[in-house]
């Protein structure tokens, strides 16, 4: 069995399954990504994909398809997205095991790469 860079919560397949559905173009997924920004450093992205990006990591989970940069592999691994409704938002979360902190406005957080040797000794133990 191969292992998932990250993985989807019911809720947020469900969203992006609605995403897709309701597009005026043509969409396929969707592209999940980091950058540099905020005060903690870093912030999620999150883009649609009308056509696979070579060299993306694919993906697939509860019937449907996300596409992870290359640059942010390291930063996902073993992430669960979700997606979260309340009475003032709604919107894609991430339960990173990665993550060191967070600004405290919600917009950044600190990630470190993945620890790739504990991750390997997991996967031979199961």
């Amino acid at each position: 069995m191969a292992f998932k860079i990250m993985s989807l919560s019911d809720a947020a397949a469900e969203r992006i399954s609605e995403i897709i559905e309701e597009s005026d173009k043509p969409v396929i997924g969707v592209r999940v990504g980091v950058k540099n920004a905020g005060c903690a450093g870093m912030a999620y992205t999150l883009d649609y994909v009308t056509e696979p990006v070579a060299g993306d990591d694919h993906v697939s989970d509860k019937g449907v398809d996300v596409y992870v940069e290359p640059k942010a592999t390291m930063f996902l691994l073993g992430t669960v997205m979700d997606f979260e409704q309340s009475k003032m938002s709604s919107g894609f979360t991430f339960r990173n095991p990665n993550q060191t902190g967070a600004c405290g406005c919600g917009e950044s957080v600190q990630l470190k790469p993945a620890d790739l040797k504990a991750i390997a000794e997991a996967r031979a133990g199961s």
